[in-house]
């Protein structure tokens, strides 16, 4: 079955919640590769809620809901490891949050948005 790199993204980062919930994803319709990447993201969770904990303003990552978390997780482990231009990386977790986090109010999207984007500028920063 042919999935789209943002079907792929969806699916990750449903896994990514699910193992935050019960530490049990159905990963039964998942490719190897897409295995592969949520065993690699695994690998990198601390280093990934480093990065997000260190940009955060009066906030601390255990306040972030769930599906939040999920998706900022894969979008900095997309930007930090992956050969994934942040943009996209950003503008995907985006459209993730306004299909799953955003209330009426645009809040989730634009607190995702300037983390992201302030986690971008700190890693282009430390890339030189």
């Amino acid at each position: 079955m042919f999935m789209t790199r943002s079907e792929q993204r969806e699916k990750l980062v449903k896994a990514l919640y699910a193992i935050d919930m019960s530490g049990d994803p159905d990963m039964d319709d998942f490719t190897d590769e897409m295995v592969n990447l949520i065993e690699d993201v695994k690998t990198k969770m601390d280093d990934i809620d480093r990065i997000i904990s260190e940009n955060l303003v009066n906030w601390t990552i255990d306040r972030l809901n769930y599906v939040d978390k999920a998706i900022i997780r894969f979008a900095v482990y997309e930007m930090e490891y992956r050969d994934i231009p942040a943009e996209i990386a950003i503008d995907e977790a985006l459209n993730l949050t306004k299909k799953y986090s955003n209330l009426d109010d645009d809040k989730a999207r634009k607190f995702n948005n300037k983390l992201l984007d302030t986690i971008k500028k700190n890693l282009e920063g430390k890339r030189g």
